[in-house]
């Protein structure tokens, strides 16, 4: 009997999700950088202005700014991303952008570093630092 109920359910289900309209794809506001070769993909290459968050797992300044940092891009709605590089993880990119200490965040657009900020930052300071890129032509 509990055999033909999952059966039954089973069923049910593989409908439901055949049935199930076609989501499209979100535009990703915030990544991780993986490699190198990512980050020349993803941060150099992109067509619209980055934020590049410089970040070490065991940072507690990088831990409060990752999340006021990522509201302040969702708020722009795609006209502008974040990449996440963890200088642990990440060595050679962040010995090549100079990152001495974490956190840093800096502006690129066309591959182009743009501006550069230095350590734990309020929401205000942040939303002005972002919107500077994000809605620049």
């Amino acid at each position: 009997m509990l055999r033909g109920g999952t059966r039954i359910l089973s069923n049910a289900v593989k409908r439901g999700f055949a049935n199930a309209p076609a989501q499209e794809p979100a535009v990703q506001a915030a990544f991780t950088v993986q490699d190198p070769k990512d980050f020349n993909d993803r941060v150099k290459n992109s067509k619209i202005p980055v934020i590049i968050d410089f970040f070490a797992t065991w940072c507690n300044p990088c831990r409060m700014l990752t999340p006021r940092l990522e509201s302040v891009i969702a708020e722009k709605q795609g006209k502008i991303v974040l990449a996440k590089v963890d200088i642990d993880e990440n060595t050679d990119l962040a010995l090549d952008y100079e990152v001495e200490s974490v956190p840093v965040l800096i502006a690129m657009k066309d591959g182009k570093v743009l501006e550069r900020i230095v350590g734990l930052q309020d929401t205000d300071k942040l939303r002005q630092f972002v919107n500077k890129y994000a809605d620049a032509k």
